[in-house]
């Protein structure tokens, strides 16, 4: 049966919903995200044995697909985060007179109704749910075939924190099949009802959404994230911070995918952070195969977002050279650099044009919840509308209030 008629309907709940949404009080909506989170702690032993059938047909990025239960409680831990994050909705961002006397004011104001389509991640289903919620929009929520029954589940105990506290149904929809025909018709803007669409999942989605979408797209392609250590780092603090921006979790896109060194250090310092990266694979250039045993990297290695444990070397004369490897093949997404050296940490800080650049700390605290967003919808590699984590307050536009006295414009 096509899914023309049911996507429609919901298309039209949406738009529905965001038109209550828009005028709910934010108490209103905070309670019904804290609502959320109880419901997934409520219902964590039919989420969990919905995932175990996910997980037992995955056939990769298992880590991404698993929850536990300790992972469903920073899920819910993380929804009344959001449910805690100041309002955005009728901020007034700016606000001036102008000589005639009319009075101008820049005001948040939500998007409308966001399409979001996603791979693996079932927690994404809650976060994404919350954060258009705390940001006044509806949200339609397509998950890959692979993590489906999680996000059924987790949308069930979203449903009932969503009757419980008088909101609309069509707030948070999750589409119930994974049938691909879902996914152009989202693309397509539901008939004018989706207003933008945030695809997070490998590259192959992406590219899909970003040529075929109708409407505006928020995403991004890849992270290929790199972590720099300058000739005046640490050692300790070297070693300690790539292995954790490779090892804490392989499968997350601010993983550093490439390890760029400094040549003046090589010689003492990669042997050590090679050897804290036990399961590790290292490929490197010819420079860092001298200095440690390891394979050869090509220029596929370079480019490569590999989720996985392995990592490329490079060995660098410049922090310019370092800089210029990755505008060459980084993706937009997060860089680090381990330095004493403040000048040059501000100089990478500076030139580094990617969403999130990092001074001594692991690329891993790309996330919305570590820069205290409580969750975030996706990382933003574009730079247009929204950069970096994607929380609530990137989700709205605005509009301009103007309040006059009887002015005419001569």
């Amino acid at each position: 049966m096509s899914v023309r008629e049911p996507l429609g309907a919901m298309g039209r709940a949406a738009r529905d919903a965001e038109e209550q949404l828009r005028r709910a009080p934010a108490a209103e909506r905070s309670g019904a995200i804290r609502a959320m989170a109880g419901n997934i702690r409520r219902r964590s032993d039919e989420i969990l044995a919905a995932n175990e059938k996910d997980v037992a047909g995955a056939t990769r990025l298992v880590d991404r697909l698993l929850l536990t239960n300790e992972r469903i409680e920073d899920m819910a831990r993380g929804l009344e985060e959001i449910a805690g994050l100041p309002d955005p909705v009728g901020e007034t961002i700016d606000e001036w007179t102008r000589p005639n006397g009319l009075q101008i004011s820049r005001v948040r104001t939500p998007i409308g109704v966001i399409g979001m389509i996603y791979e693996s991640r079932p927690n994404v289903t809650a976060e994404a749910a919350a954060i258009c919620l705390r940001s006044g929009n509806a949200v339609i929520l397509r998950s890959g075939s692979e993590a489906l029954r999680s996000a059924l589940a987790i949308g069930q105990a979203i449903t009932e924190a969503l009757e419980e506290s008088g909101l609309p149904a069509g707030s948070v929809q999750i589409v119930p099949v994974a049938d691909r025909e879902a996914v152009g018709m989202m693309l397509e803007g539901l008939s004018g009802t989706i207003d933008l669409i945030i695809p997070r999942g490998g590259r192959a989605l992406v590219e899909r959404v970003i040529t075929d979408a109708r409407v505006p797209v928020l995403g991004h392609l890849e992270g290929v994230c790199h972590t720099y250590v300058h000739r005046s780092a640490d050692p300790d603090m070297a070693t300690s911070i790539v292995h954790n921006a490779k090892l804490r979790r392989v499968s997350v896109c601010g993983s550093t995918e490439t390890l760029l060194i400094d040549e003046e250090a090589a010689a003492s310092l990669l042997p050590r952070i090679a050897s804290s990266l036990e399961g590790c694979e290292l490929r490197g250039d010819e420079k860092a195969r001298a200095i440690v045993p390891m394979g050869a990297a090509t220029e596929t290695d370079w480019r490569t977002e590999y989720l996985a444990p392995v990592l490329a070397v490079k060995t660098v004369a410049s922090i310019d050279e370092a800089i210029d490897h990755i505008e060459r093949f980084g993706t937009g997404h997060t860089e680090a650099i381990v330095a004493s050296d403040r000048s040059a940490a501000e100089y990478f800080l500076d030139r580094v044009d990617s969403a999130i650049v990092l001074w001594n700390a692991s690329t891993q605290f790309a996330d919305g919840g570590e820069f205290g967003f409580g969750a975030e919808i996706g990382i933003a590699t574009g730079k247009l509308h929204a950069r970096g984590p994607v929380g609530p307050e990137q989700l709205t536009t605005f509009k301009y209030q103007v309040r006059g006295s009887g002015q005419v414009r001569p």
